[in-house]
């Protein structure tokens, strides 16, 4: 039930966009640049952003060499360089569009451990920076720096080259989600959290002289039984759909799998000799310095299956895997206490092996933006400026 007052300034919009992660408020981020009256909405479920936008271990990258070497194999070098480019671009314009202090950008360069089952896709190093070289003005990307695994302290016995690039850096999560808020925000969008999406409908105008709408139904938080006709119901011109692996839910025949990513973060230690992102065993795991500590990622190649969840929780099986990795390759000689950990949500695809995202038409009225594949800070701020493409283009 809305009051007069509600239904004049709650009710309708032009736009609405379903989730407030990098890709929902790099849509609106877009709209708004681009018509700064229009009136926009956002809606997100939770507190905070469910999947991974606030969960992610503040990588400002774009795929270790190995990462590269291996897609290689399942998609084309235009395929493959296409994708590349598209994270460059999406960082570049993250931070363009709030600045490097905002986001905590440093650009301490990025590293992968080549351990042994690695090792071959070194062969590929030359190839790949030839591939590469186009979209970094003919310079190379990766490169072989094998005096830093005993500089960095690693375990020798199980890193055996060390390849570094010095394009990729590290990010501030909170700071950059935080930023990205106020940027929309003082620009006069909406946010409204608490607000789970039901489903949402098409409506065709009867009066020929005004537009199509969409009607997007929220759970009501006063209403327990579904059944009950109780959903609050908002209007839109257009909307978006932008909640990557949530998005089955509304939307089941999608090739969407979702893929949970857990995190650990270490107390300060004493000694840490690194600075840097990280990469090992074809970007599965992945760590970085955060100060004196080390946030470390992954394992999700340890059970698959137990991964492919949207549940929001750790498990002693990865969790004691990522451990191991710190005890036995990355910090050998030093103690460790473990101050938090946690859990995000990742999208992939179902059917094939690609990792070029989901960006389509489900109607005249609704964009699909999804299955980001890990790489959502990369990939958000670019794919969100297409989405708000084509739900202009559409107008």
């Amino acid at each position: 039930m809305f009051s007069f007052w509600e239904k004049k300034s709650f009710k309708k919009y032009d736009y609405i966009i379903v989730g407030a992660g990098i890709t929902g408020l790099s849509t609106a981020a877009s709209l708004v640049e681009k018509y700064p009256r229009a009136k926009i909405a956002v809606l997100e479920r939770g507190f905070l952003p469910t999947g991974a936008s606030t969960k992610n271990a503040g990588f400002a990258c774009f795929g270790s060499l190995s990462e590269i070497a291996s897609d290689l194999e399942t998609m084309s070098e235009t395929e493959l360089t296409q994708l590349v480019e598209s994270r460059l671009n999406g960082l570049e314009k993250l931070r363009n569009r709030l600045g490097d202090k905002k986001i905590g950008y440093k650009n301490y360069g990025g590293y992968e451990l080549i351990l042994d089952k690695q090792v071959p896709y070194l062969e590929k190093l030359e190839e790949i920076n030839n591939l590469l070289q186009p979209i970094f003005e003919g310079q190379n990307v990766f490169k072989t720096k094998d005096g830093l695994i005993e500089g960095f302290g690693f375990n020798a016995r199980y890193v055996r080259r060390i390849v570094y690039n010095r394009f990729e850096g590290q990010i501030h999560t909170g700071k950059m989600m935080k930023s990205l808020l106020k940027y929309v925000q003082k620009r006069g969008v909406t946010i409204f959290t608490g607000c789970e999406v039901i489903d949402f409908e098409d409506v065709e105008n009867e009066n020929t002289d005004k537009k199509n709408s969409v009607v997007v139904r929220i759970k009501n938080p006063l209403q327990n039984d579904l059944s009950e006709n109780l959903a609050i119901e908002l209007t839109a011109s257009k909307v978006a759909i932008c909640t990557n692996a949530f998005s089955k839910k509304l939307l089941p025949s999608l090739d969407l799998q979702a893929g949970r990513g857990q995190v650990l973060a270490t107390k300060p230690l004493k000694y840490l000799r690194f600075k840097g992102t990280f990469h090992l065993d074809e970007g599965f795991y992945y760590f970085r310095n955060f100060g004196k500590r080390i946030i470390l990622g992954g394992g999700r190649n340890m059970d698959f299956e137990g991964e492919t969840t949207t549940k929001l929780e750790t498990t002693e099986l990865i969790l004691e895997d990522l451990k191991s990795k710190l005890s036995e390759i990355i910090i050998p000689k030093q103690k460790f206490e473990i101050d938090t950990t946690w859990a995000g949500i990742m999208a992939f695809t179902e059917s094939s092996k690609t990792k070029i995202p989901l960006l389509e038409n489900h109607s005249k009225n609704v964009v699909l933006g999804v299955r980001l594949g890990g790489m959502g800070v990369a990939l958000g701020s670019k794919l969100g400026e297409e989405i708000a493409q084509k739900m202009i283009n559409e107008q």
